[in-house]
């Protein structure tokens, strides 16, 4: 009856030690099991600027970007997301990712035909989850 008892208590003790971290992995799980949030952001290109300048979205965001030009050719890249597009002078290219790293990040104009692309910068912000 003793042992018994003894592992009752043990038993009980190990339960009530690991139950903070048995609650932390069920909630990870849960929340790996969540569908990523889609969000939409139009960027406009004119007079060699980003308009706005700056997006953000959270970790493991699926992010679509309309790109929009309002006048000429523009690029639009993002180095660390492997993304570089070319924008049609007054048409749009849709970029398509998921935001899979926290940081900041910035997009730029990759064309050289005018030293204006150059100044075309902007930040997207991925905060983490």
């Amino acid at each position: 009856m003793r042992r018994s008892v003894a592992l009752l208590l043990v038993g009980t003790g190990i339960y009530l030690a690991a139950g903070p971290f048995v609650r932390r992995v069920l909630a990870a799980q849960g929340a790996q099991d969540q569908a990523p949030t889609r969000r939409e952001f139009t960027v406009t290109a004119r007079d060699y600027s980003f308009s706005p300048n700056h997006v953000e979205a959270q970790q493991d965001d699926l992010i679509k970007l309309t790109i929009q030009s309002a006048d000429n050719a523009y690029g639009f890249t993002i180095d660390e997301y492997r993304l570089s597009k070319r924008v049609p002078a007054g048409g749009s290219t849709i970029v398509e990712f998921r935001a899979d790293r926290a940081g900041t990040f910035s997009f730029y104009s990759n064309l050289s035909n005018d030293a204006r692309h150059s100044q075309m910068r902007g930040q997207l912000v991925v905060r983490p989850r």
